[in-house]
């Protein structure tokens, strides 16, 4: 086989694992992106601070391991005279080397569980919106909001049409050529319909899925929970200024599982009762045309 044709397969197998492996890329990447985001809620911050003291561990201990290899290798080699002792162990060592990692295993632990039990504490929350995953596409429904019951408020979000259409096989269709009106590429990054929240709100998600398990997972946000079909998940959110803010499923949940993003369009909290008052209008005139027509159709009482 030419090289050419082993570069052009690997080429197309790179491209094939960046489209499956998009549900666990970050959502909102930056040139030269390495670290976690630091978000836009209190427990993304969290996140990121645990996980710079994590890095910061794991530094210390790479230098002292592996600085100790690296001084034994050169100045205790065979070529200069070095002989090798004969001891087997050291209890005193062996303890030391046992207990410093279990105190710096527990050290990480602890702040790590106190934010783990914050995540699903959502009592006080001001608005509950429930998730549910589908094959391949979320439903977001508003529950209630600021103590009252919000009706019917509800709307599946899929991919957007142009990176639907521009994902198929054989399209001819260039992925560069799909943006947003800033003319930023939101190529597979985009849906139809994103969950509109208010910022500065304490927000109480309930996630389910209603055919496999799906995961969703706003990486500004600082969490992701899974969808278990007959499982209802809770977790809160209070996103600390307006935006929009990307994701993806991050559980393989079948082969469209890189193309069902997440969009979540955080607005000030006067905008969004307008917005949200606008949907209850737009639910209750649909409900009321529906029972228009129901009323309307004729009966089968002419029939024998």
């Amino acid at each position: 086989m030419k090289f050419g044709g082993i570069r052009g397969r690997a080429t197309t197998w790179a491209v094939a694992a960046s489209a499956l492996l998009s549900g666990s890329a970050w959502a909102n990447p930056h040139p030269w992106q390495l670290n976690l985001t630091k978000g836009v809620t209190q427990t993304s911050h969290e996140v990121w601070d645990l996980n710079m003291a994590s890095f910061l561990v794991c530094v210390v201990i790479g230098v002292i391991v592996f600085g100790a290899m690296i001084i034994a290798m050169f100045r205790f080699r065979k070529s200069k005279g070095a002989v090798a002792e004969k001891w087997s162990h050291s209890t005193k060592l062996e303890l030391v080397w046992t207990i410093i990692p279990v105190l710096i295993l527990m050290g990480l632990a602890w702040p790590a569980t106190k934010i783990l039990v914050r995540t699903t504490d959502t009592a006080d929350a001001q608005m509950t919106v429930k998730v549910t995953g589908y094959q391949w596409k979320w439903r977001y429904d508003y529950v209630d909001y600021d103590g009252k019951t919000v009706k019917k408020v509800g709307f599946m979000s899929r991919l957007d049409k142009k990176s639907d259409a521009t994902r198929q096989l054989d399209s001819g269709l260039d992925p560069k050529a799909v943006v947003d009106a800033n003319g930023t590429n939101d190529y597979l990054l985009n849906v139809d319909h994103p969950l509109v929240v208010p910022a500065g709100v304490k927000i109480r998600f309930l996630i389910t899925g209603g055919d496999v398990i799906h995961s969703w997972w706003v990486p500004d946000l600082g969490w992701k929970m899974d969808a278990i079909p007959g499982i209802v998940n809770a977790a809160w959110t209070k996103i600390s200024k307006p935006g929009i803010y990307r994701g993806q499923c991050a559980e393989l949940c079948g082969q469209d599982h890189g193309f069902m993003p997440i969009v979540v369009k955080a607005v000030p909290k006067a905008q969004f009762e307008k917005w949200l008052a606008a949907q209850e209008s737009a639910a209750q005139l649909d409900k009321a045309s529906r029972t228009a027509q129901a009323d309307s159709t004729p009966g089968d009482d002419s029939q024998g």
